[in-house]
């Protein structure tokens, strides 16, 4: 198959899917390897995701989807009636970092580290579709295990994991820390 082909159809089966498509399916319904899908959704990337173009290409690890330019979100919203979703409470913003770089995580995990009940929040992420259980810990109790979805990654604008910022250093903290005694003072 051509590669201008090739772009072709995965272009209209992203399209059409709406939701993000494994690169592997898209492989194997065209009958091509999946490196070569892969080169075609880069390609595409480069033709869809420039400043001035509406909508962007998103790859979620294996997985790609098509998605509004964030710098004309507003005006789709306003067109389509669309409320805009509030925005995470500084709870919700420490619960999921805490999960998305220690994951799988137990609910105690992460109250042991925040210091404070997580049940509200935990479950506020999971309507969210923000966190999901993965599964459970083999201890007493078999408490639940809790990871990032998908979804995470799409609203945070990440390919992976992988591209979360480092955390901050023990040091950072403790520099913070002091900054923060020296400024009280």
């Amino acid at each position: 198959m051509e590669r201008e082909e090739l772009m072709g159809k995965t272009e209209a089966i992203l399209f059409a899917g709406g939701e993000p498509v494994a690169l592997e399916r898209i492989a194997q319904v065209l009958g091509v390897r999946t490196y070569a899908v892969e080169e075609a959704v880069d390609a595409l990337r480069e033709k869809y995701n420039t400043p001035n173009s509406g909508i962007h290409l998103l790859r979620l690890e294996n997985t790609a989807q098509f998605c509004t330019n964030p710098a004309y979100i507003q005006p789709v919203r306003d067109a389509l009636d669309l409320k805009r979703n509030t925005p995470l409470s500084q709870a919700a913003m420490e619960v999921l970092a805490v999960v998305a770089y220690n994951q799988p995580v137990t609910k105690a995990f992460v109250e042991q580290v925040r210091g404070v009940d997580c049940s509200g929040v935990i479950g506020s992420l999971m309507q969210k579709d923000l966190l999901e259980e993965r599964g459970r810990l083999e201890l007493p109790g078999r408490p639940l295990l809790y990871g990032t979805t998908e979804n995470f990654l799409r609203c945070f604008q990440l390919s992976s994991l992988e591209e979360l910022p480092p955390p901050p250093s023990e040091q950072e903290e403790a520099g913070k820390e002091q900054e923060t005694m020296e400024s009280l003072f």
